[in-house]
């Protein structure tokens, strides 16, 4: 009789679920013309922001369908650590989803573990190298340094915005919107302001993205405030982003200032 264990992603007792296994199935779905239109999509070319990354051809959709029987396995944060390291953006992907879901269990009532969280927030700060899209910004990025930081110092945030680094600042700015959520926006509008003079569109589209969330779950008072500050310097696409959700007469007249 074969008494081998099923494979992961079925989700039955018995499943796979080391870090090592993850890897496998993520290898398993590659699909070489899925990843030619990722590596288009994520400008993984010469002079590309995503120059030099590698692309298997494993969409987010299914990294996600492939990450539920791990989710609730609480896997070492060591062998997710060292996974982050894989040159597979689609590796570094699932390890970022992994740590965002476990980020946000440990901030919640029930579950709630404060030591698992600055375990997982410093373990994220020490591989911002390794977090070099802005996919795998953002799709952690809120969980586990917004949330980490809903009861501490904003410091790290400050230090984020300031790096030469494009991927380190769009961390600082995608982190609020955890703070969003719970209210707290000073720090969107402080990080927004910082990053006028930015010369990255990836930086421009997610300052206006936060700015936008801001009004969005609290009150368009506070970037009302910062438009009428602002908004005559603004770069274009941060500008065209946060207005989104604002009436169209708004609209009209905040664009008739912007640069």
């Amino acid at each position: 009789m074969d008494h081998r264990p099923e494979p992961a992603g079925d989700g039955r007792a018995g499943a796979l679920t080391t870090i090592d296994d993850l890897l496998a199935e993520l290898d398993a779905a590659a699909d070489p013309a899925t990843a030619e239109v990722l590596a288009r999509y994520f400008q993984v070319k010469p002079g590309g922001y995503g120059e030099g990354d590698r692309m298997i051809g494993v969409k987010l959709s299914t990294v996600r369908i492939l990450l539920k029987p791990y989710l609730r396995a609480d896997l070492p944060l060591p062998a997710i650590e060292k996974a982050l390291a894989s040159p597979v953006h689609e590796h570094r992907l699932a390890m970022l989803c992994l740590l965002a879901d476990r980020a946000s269990r440990a901030l919640k009532p029930r579950t709630a573990n404060p030591a698992e969280l600055a375990a997982i927030f410093d373990l994220y700060l020490r591989n911002t190298r390794h977090i070099d899209n802005w996919d795998l910004v953002d799709c952690s990025a809120p969980e586990v340094v917004g949330g980490f930081l809903l009861d501490q110092p904003r410091d790290p945030l400050y230090t984020l915005i300031a790096s030469g680094n494009l991927w380190e600042r769009r961390i600082a700015l995608v982190a609020t919107y955890r703070l969003i959520r719970a209210g707290q926006t000073a720090d969107t509008f402080a990080l927004a302001e910082l990053v006028l003079g930015d010369s990255e569109d990836l930086i421009h589209k997610a300052s206006g993205w936060m700015l936008r969330e801001a009004a969005k779950h609290t009150t368009p008072d506070g970037l009302l405030a910062f438009l009428d500050k602002h908004a005559a310097r603004m770069p274009r696409t941060m500008l065209r982003y946060s207005l989104e959700r604002l009436p169209a007469e708004t609209r009209a007249y905040y664009l008739s200032l912007g640069k």
